[in-house]
């Protein structure tokens, strides 16, 4: 064998592209993955589907935001309820028997992760909302703010123009 024969024979797994170097995983175990990741998530269009339904949603929104950033515009239907305030006021504003879904800023923001863990913390039953206010927005849903209800044009880039469907 020559050196480069070789130098291949031994590095497959190494010049392999960036993202088969790590292989996937087992079926079972991605199957096992994505489910848990559907009990802790929910989509923002799915949310907003169940809320403009006008039933009863069977949860709550909750924005964990500031109330500086409330005022910008908030999801219609939520609560205000600040990561740091959840210890507090929970209770007074919540039903453990009513799952809740947290929001804050957007994907780059870990805040309604912190709030789902602090209602989580205290037993409720909760799950994220994927995208938080900024795709809320992107996506074209309707914002409440202090001086009533607004919506933007849906971000084609994040929404299907003209049709209410994405097709996930």
């Amino acid at each position: 064998m020559t050196t480069t024969q070789t130098a291949t024979a031994q590095t497959p797994a190494t010049s392999a592209n960036p993202v088969l170097r790590v292989p996937p995983a087992a079926p079972a175990a991605a199957a096992a993955y994505f489910a848990a990741s559907l009990a802790f998530h929910a989509d923002v269009s799915d949310v907003a589907s169940v809320l403009a339904s006008g039933d009863d949603p069977g949860f709550v929104v909750i924005d964990s935001r500031s109330t500086e950033s409330w005022d910008q515009g908030h999801v219609p239907g939520a609560v205000h309820l600040p990561t740091a305030l959840i210890p507090s006021q929970a209770e007074r504003l919540l039903d453990k028997a009513v799952p809740v879904v947290t929001y804050c800023w957007g994907p780059g923001c870990n805040g309604g992760t912190r709030a789902a863990l602090a209602l989580a913390e205290l037993g409720y039953q909760v799950k994220e909302m994927l995208g938080g206010i900024e795709y809320w927005i992107r996506e074209g849903f309707e914002v409440e703010t202090w001086e009533g209800r607004e919506r933007r044009d849906a971000d084609p880039l994040t929404a299907p123009v003209g049709s209410d469907n994405c097709g996930c």
